[in-house]
């Protein structure tokens, strides 16, 4: 019998919004929250036996051996398209000059963003917006996709049905978005103006740069300048936007 939903979030303040939606599907659930791999270890296999996880907006990848030990399933919520799996999809989309964005549902495996789909809203991309609109587009739609599928979430003991949609695309990795944001001395202005649109978000702790003569120089305007070790004995500069 299922009895607990395990919420594993970004934050702390997603959890309250999540459980109380569940809990008024089903009552007599329990739960059990979590923001870190530590605090997710910590919960006991007896409860895992009798468990559903889900995770919302977490970078946190969950283990084969809990996936194993949940008795009802693990689904994760991805805040962008099955044609966009991996990291920091939206600054991969508005790159790539994408048309459409979305969010999909899907089941956890030890593999991320691999299985299968359960659930997927979509939305044609706005001409003209940044990667933190598309960002919180992506969101609105994520939030809406749990609450149309939180009743199943919580009620539903038999495994949530899959759709006839398959993952697509190159999965990112925030090795790719580094690569992407150190732009070389001779890259073409059409470039580095998509990579600007895309890219220039110090949201994620990657500033663009480019190396000129030895020193690494931060585009600014996107955030608070940080400090860059250069490539060799050269003080770091910012550049104007």
């Amino acid at each position: 019998m299922l009895k607990t939903i395990i919420v594993l979030t970004g934050s702390r303040d997603q959890q309250m919004a999540l459980t109380e939606l569940l809990k008024a599907h089903n009552p007599a659930l329990s739960f059990r929250c979590a923001v870190s791999l530590g605090e997710l270890e910590a919960i006991e296999p007896e409860v895992l036996a009798d468990a559903r996880l889900v995770a919302f907006t977490t970078g946190v990848i969950v283990p084969t051996h809990i996936l194993d030990a949940l008795g009802y399933g693990a689904y994760n919520f991805h805040p962008g398209p099955a044609d966009y799996p991996g990291w920091a999809p939206a600054h991969f989309a508005l790159y790539d000059g994408a048309k459409q964005f979305g969010a999909v549902a899907h089941v956890m495996e030890a593999r991320v963003d691999c299985g299968a789909i359960i659930g997927v809203e979509e939305f044609d991309i706005p001409d003209g917006i940044d990667v933190r609109g598309l960002e919180q587009m992506a969101f609105v739609r994520l939030a809406y996709l749990f609450w149309r599928m939180s009743r199943d979430i919580a009620c539903e003991s038999a495994p949530l049905a899959v759709l006839p949609i398959a993952w697509s695309g190159i999965k990112s990795t925030k090795q790719m978005y580094a690569a992407m944001c150190d732009m070389p001395a001779d890259i073409a202005p059409s470039e580095m103006k998509r990579r600007i649109r895309a890219f220039h978000d110090d949201f994620r702790g990657i500033p663009l740069t480019v190396t000129l003569h030895g020193a690494r120089f931060q585009l600014a305007g996107a955030a608070t300048p940080k400090p860059i070790m250069p490539a060799v004995e050269a003080p770091p500069l910012a550049l104007a936007s």
